[in-house]
């Protein structure tokens, strides 16, 4: 298992169990996590606290050549808000754990010259799927249904 993608595992763990959506992030640059986090956005009462948006928050502001370094990863497709995000900062590669649950702007975002790896690690597909099953409305409200 990549230890990244691991730390972003932790991060989703962290938010179900504080009672929120499952999805972790980290933004790695030079084999270093600068920044973690998870969605919050039920947490915080947060329109716009996904994890990707967490995680580049912790990492605080970076110069653009630390962006241009970076790998974000993420255990869920990146939606249009975190994709983009993504792009205004000119990371140049996205690992994801998973796009079976949801699948964000990925063909966009590999359009936009990103690498974007999709791993579809059973651990990140098995966390989404229990947490729809049991928590349908909160997961429609997240991803705006």
């Amino acid at each position: 298992m990549d230890p990244f993608l691991q730390a972003a595992i932790d991060q989703a763990i962290l938010g179900r169990d504080e009672g929120g959506i499952p999805i972790g992030s980290v933004l790695v640059i030079a084999d270093q996590i600068v920044g973690r986090g998870h969605n919050r956005r039920v947490q915080n009462g947060s329109p716009v606290l996904h994890a990707e948006m967490d995680a580049l928050e912790n990492a605080g502001r970076l110069t653009a050549a630390d962006y241009a370094a970076a790998t974000l990863y993420s255990t869920l497709s990146p939606c249009d808000m975190c994709s983009g995000a993504a792009l205004l900062y000119k990371i140049p590669r996205i690992v994801v754990g998973e796009n079976q649950t949801f699948s964000g702007p990925e063909e966009y975002v590999r359009s936009r010259g990103v690498s974007l790896e999709v791993v579809s690690d059973p651990t990140c597909i098995e966390l989404m799927r229990a947490f729809i099953d049991q928590h349908a409305e909160l997961w429609n409200e997240d991803i705006g249904i």
